[in-house]
C-alpha cells in the first residue's frame, strides 16, 4: 500500500461518505428525536454496515452478490421497503399532548435502523468494488487490503459521528427540538422519495 493510493481511497471515501443520501437523513433524524446518544448509535452501527461491505468487497464476496441478480434483486427490494417503512413513520409523527417532541426513539432501535440503511443498500457493495478495483492487485497483501477496508469503515463512521455531535449541540439541539415532529415528517417525505427512486431504479433496470 503506497502513501498515494491510500490517499486515493481516503479521498474518494470521504466523498462518498459525504454524499447526501438516506444515511445522513436517517443520522439526523435520530439524531433530532432522540438525542446525541442516538446519533452516535446510529453513526457507530451505520459504519459497521459499510465496514462489511468494505470487507466483503476487498475478498470478492461482493463480486458474487452483485453477479446474482436474485441476490442483488432482493437487497434492493429490501432497501426500498425498509426505506418506505421508515418513511411512513416519519410523515405519521404526532406531537404528544403534553410535550412538543415525539416518541424519542430507543438506541437500540437506532442502532437497528443505522446498520439496516447500511445492510440493505447494495449500492455499497458496487461503490467498493468499483473503487478497490481501481487499487487492489494479486501483489497487494491481505494487511493491505485490510487496511483499505478499514479505512472506509473509519472514514464512514467518522463522518455521521461529526454530523451526530453538530447536530446534537444544545445551542441547535433546544431549537430543533421544538420543530422536531415536523423535522420527522420532513425526513419521512425524504425517505419515501428516496425509496421511490430506488423503486423506479429497480423497475428500470438500473
Amino acid at each position: 500500500m503506497t502513501l498515494a493510493t491510500w490517499l486515493t481511497v481516503v479521498t474518494i471515501c470521504i466523498l462518498g461518505a459525504m454524499s447526501p443520501g438516506p444515511s445522513l437523513a436517517l443520522v439526523l433524524k435520530q439524531t433530532l428525536s432522540g438525542g446525541r446518544r442516538n446519533g452516535v448509535t446510529t453513526a457507530l452501527s451505520h459504519g459497521l454496515g459499510v465496514g462489511i461491505y468494505a470487507f466483503l468487497s476487498i475478498l470478492g464476496l461482493a463480486a458474487i452478490i452483485t453477479a446474482s441478480p436474485t441476490a442483488f434483486g432482493i437487497l434492493q427490494w429490501g432497501g426500498a421497503l425498509y426505506l418506505a417503512w421508515l418513511g411512513v413513520k416519519g410523515l405519521t409523527a404526532r406531537s404528544q399532548a403534553d410535550s412538543e417532541l415525539p416518541d424519542a426513539p430507543t438506541t437500540k432501535s437506532a442502532a437497528r435502523d443505522g446498520f439496516l440503511i447500511a445492510f440493505f443498500n447494495p449500492k455499497i457493495a458496487v461503490f467498493f468494488l468499483a473503487l478497490f478495483s481501481q487499487v487492489v492487485g494479486t501483489d497487494t497483501s491481505l494487511l493491505a487490503k485490510f487496511g483499505y477496508a478499514a479505512t472506509a469503515l473509519v472514514i464512514d463512521t467518522s463522518w455521521y459521528l461529526i454530523v451526530a455531535w453538530l447536530f446534537s449541540n444544545p445551542k441547535w439541539l433546544a431549537a430543533l427540538k421544538r420543530r422536531a415532529v415536523w423535522f420527522e415528517r420532513i425526513f419521512g417525505a425524504v425517505l419515501l422519495g428516496l425509496a421511490g427512486r430506488l423503486v423506479l431504479g429497480i423497475l428500470n433496470g438500473k
